[in-house]
C-alpha cells in the first residue's frame, strides 16, 4: 500500500513540476551571474540562445549599448516607421536575462503594421506624438463570435501592454512625428509581420488556399503575392 502511495506522490509531484516548467520557463534562465553571448554563427553546436563568453573575459562593455535610442531612426520603409532594436545581437549581456528593448519612430501617418512576437509580451511607452495602438485576442471558443479588439489612443507618458503571441499594431494619428520605447520579456522576441508572412513567403502559399482563407478573389491574392513585402524590423 505504501509503495502505491509513494508512486502516486512521486507521479503527482513530477506532473506538477513538468506543468510548472512548461508554464513559467521561457527564455533560458541563468545558472550563474551572467552568460554574455559570443558570436557563435560558426559554431558546430547549436543551443537555445547563445553560447556563453568566458566570464573572466567579460567587461562592462558587454552590458552596455551606446547612443542609438536617443537618436531618431532613419525612416525608409513604406510603413512610415523605423524600429531600432536592442536585442541579443546588439547587446550580448542580455543573454539568458529575458529582456530586450527597442525604439520606434513614426512619421506622420506611419504605422507599425499588424504583427506578433512569438516569444515575448511587450510594453510600450509613448515619448512623443499620438498613437492609436491595440491588440486582437485569439479566436473565441464559439466560431461565430468575433475576436475582441483592445485599443487606445496614447499620448506622451501613456503605457500600453501587448500580450505574448497576439496580433497588435501602432498607428501615428497625429500631424507630427511620434516616438515610443518598448520593452520585451525575451532576449530575442522575434517578429511575424502578418502581411509579409501570409503574402510574401518563399515559396508562396498556393493562391487558392489564401483566396478561400481570406475570402478573396484568387487574382487579388496573386496581386498581393506579387508585391515586395517587407518586415518592419
Amino acid at each position: 500500500m505504501w509503495d502505491n502511495k509513494l508512486m502516486l506522490f512521486i507521479a503527482i509531484n513530477v506532473a506538477a513540476a513538468v506543468f510548472y516548467l512548461h508554464a513559467d520557463a521561457y527564455d533560458p534562465d541563468p545558472l550563474q551571474d551572467f552568460c554574455v553571448a559570443v558570436n557563435d554563427s560558426d559554431a558546430a553546436v547549436f543551443v537555445n540562445g547563445k553560447i556563453c563568453k568566458d566570464p573572466e573575459t567579460v567587461t562592462a562593455d558587454d552590458f552596455f549599448h551606446s547612443g542609438r535610442l536617443n537618436r531618431p531612426g532613419n525612416i525608409t520603409s513604406p510603413f512610415g516607421t523605423k524600429v531600432t532594436m536592442v536585442f541579443i545581437n546588439q547587446l550580448p549581456g542580455v543573454n539568458t536575462l529575458g529582456v530586450a528593448t527597442a525604439r520606434i519612430d513614426f512619421a506622420p501617418g506611419g504605422v507599425n503594421p499588424p504583427h506578433l512576437h512569438p516569444r515575448a509580451s511587450e510594453i510600450l511607452v509613448v515619448l512623443k506624438g499620438t498613437l492609436y495602438a491595440g491588440f486582437v485576442t485569439s479566436n473565441p471558443s464559439n466560431p461565430t463570435d468575433k475576436n475582441r479588439l483592445f485599443a487606445k489612443i496614447l499620448k506622451p507618458g501613456d503605457v500600453f501592454v501587448f500580450p505574448k503571441g497576439l496580433i497588435h499594431f501602432q498607428y501615428n494619428i497625429g500631424k507630427s512625428s511620434a516616438v515610443a520605447l518598448v520593452g520585451f520579456n525575451s532576449q530575442n522576441p522575434g517578429v511575424v509581420t502578418v502581411s509579409k508572412a501570409v503574402f510574401g513567403s518563399d515559396p508562396p502559399v498556393e493562391p487558392d488556399t489564401l483566396a478561400k482563407g481570406f475570402q478573396l478573389d484568387v487574382d487579388v491574392v496573386r496581386y498581393l503575392q506579387s508585391l515586395p513585402w517587407i518586415g518592419n524590423n
